[in-house]
């Protein structure tokens, strides 16, 4: 059947990106969504997003990935931006420790999105391996202890950025598949 339809798909996934301005969400997104990088993207205005549909166990999810501004400035549209989200990518730079210390200020995700929403630590730019600032095991040991997902992309090099959002995905996938049906 003709794929552009609306009836093409069985879920309807809403992801967001969360973390300081310039950690890398809107280049994570459009990686994902299109495949693109962009060396001097402008700091995103407001909210946008965009969606790929994936295949998961014979499922067509359409993954809605939402990007915003690092919401500082954006406190108002928070709750609207959260609402209905299942996943959520929480991102920092691994080369600008502030941006990992701020990752502890998201708690509020969980006030706004559904309860049992898939969350995942996200260390970006491993491309600038040289100028690391916040160490894997670091990052990892607060994931787990935060049972969160945890992994390290490049949106530059395209690394795990497939990886990240469709664990996210899969893991938000098997949560639906579980929740008794009303």
């Amino acid at each position: 059947h003709n794929m552009g339809s609306d009836e093409a798909y069985n879920f309807v996934f809403k992801v967001v990106l969360i973390g300081e301005s310039g950690v890398g969400k809107s280049n994570l997104l459009s990686r994902f969504t299109k495949n693109e990088f962009n060396h001097d993207s402008r700091t995103t205005i407001g909210v946008e997003f965009s969606t790929r549909t994936v295949e998961l166990s014979g499922f067509t999810i359409k993954a809605q990935i939402w990007d915003t501004a690092g919401l500082e400035r954006y406190r108002a549209i928070t709750s609207a931006y959260y609402r209905g989200a299942v996943g959520a990518l929480l991102v920092y730079d691994i080369t600008k420790h502030l941006t990992y210390d701020s990752v502890e200020r998201w708690k509020e995700l969980y006030e706004h999105a559904e309860a049992n929403i898939v969350v995942m630590l996200v260390g970006n730019k491993t491309d600038l391996e040289s100028e690391r600032s916040v160490p894997t095991e670091e990052a990892r040991s607060f994931a787990e202890n935060h049972k969160l997902l945890f992994l390290e992309t490049s949106a530059l090099e395209s690394t795990n950025v497939e990886t990240a959002f469709n664990n996210v995905l899969i893991e938000t996938f098997a949560k639906v598949l579980k929740q008794p049906k009303n």
